[in-house]
């Protein structure tokens, strides 16, 4: 199997399957099949309320697709909601990552996602929206709001990154939730919830902040008068 990023940042991902190859993709994601792919949907691996809390909780769908090529030479392309970057993430034993809510694009066999974890429990990101923890073995693909860029910190290594611009980070990064400022800088200048990040290993964050562009939009106003939900989800987050 082998994959190709394209057109960033309005990104799409290429897969190149051989038969007897399979991909999982999120629910929608698929832009186009070339060859002879089966497809079969799905629901999430794991238990009913595993599978819930991922839907719920996490931002993802409750159904999947496996894609599965029944000859060489099949293509596919596949892509997420966020206008921005995707980015390949090697999962391996040991060596998982935390992953943002609504970014999961795609997975090869072997990588799990789950909210049953510490850090969830803990609420770590804030109330708005949570993380996913991908675990096993082989690639994830993930989709963010902007340009994605990735710092390697070296142990004891330390970075604040913004919740909104958060994409993920490794398995073994030590975080931390801290509030940027005091109450007048959350008010006046714009900052609030931020996460601390110690090394060693991977933070990705994304280039713009989607918070931003929902206010810009004005999509909470034009959610309250037009139903009576309790809020909106854009892009893998809840707000309201």
């Amino acid at each position: 199997m082998q994959f190709g990023i394209v057109k960033a940042p309005m990104a799409l991902l290429e897969v190149q399957m051989a038969a007897g190859e399979k991909i999982t993709a999120e629910s929608g994601a698929m832009v186009y099949m070339k060859g002879d792919i089966e497809i079969k949907t799905r629901t999430r691996e794991g238990g009913f309320l595993k599978k819930l809390k991922v839907t719920a909780l996490g931002g993802e769908s409750f159904f999947v697709n496996d894609f599965v090529a029944k000859s060489d030479g099949c293509s596919i392309g596949l892509t997420g909601p966020p206008i921005g970057d995707i980015v390949q993430l090697l999962v391996k034993p040991g060596s998982g990552f935390i992953v943002q809510s609504g970014s999961y694009v795609a997975s090869t066999a072997g990588v799990l996602l789950d909210t049953q974890w510490q850090g969830f429990t803990k609420g770590l990101f804030g109330s708005e929206f949570f993380m996913l923890k991908a675990t096993g073995e082989g690639y994830l693909f993930a989709n963010a709001y902007g340009g994605i860029i990735q710092k390697d910190l070296l142990p004891g290594e330390r970075m604040t990154v913004d919740n909104y611009h958060l994409v993920a980070l490794g398995e073994q990064v030590h975080y931390n939730v801290i509030q940027v400022g005091g109450m007048k800088t959350t008010i006046l200048g714009g900052e609030g919830l931020a996460t601390e990040c110690t090394g060693p290993g991977p933070v990705l964050f994304q280039t713009k902040n989607l918070r931003e562009l929902i206010d810009i939009l004005g999509i909470n106003q034009r959610a309250e008068t037009t139903s009576n939900n309790t809020g909106v989800s854009f892009g893998g987050f809840r707000i309201g």
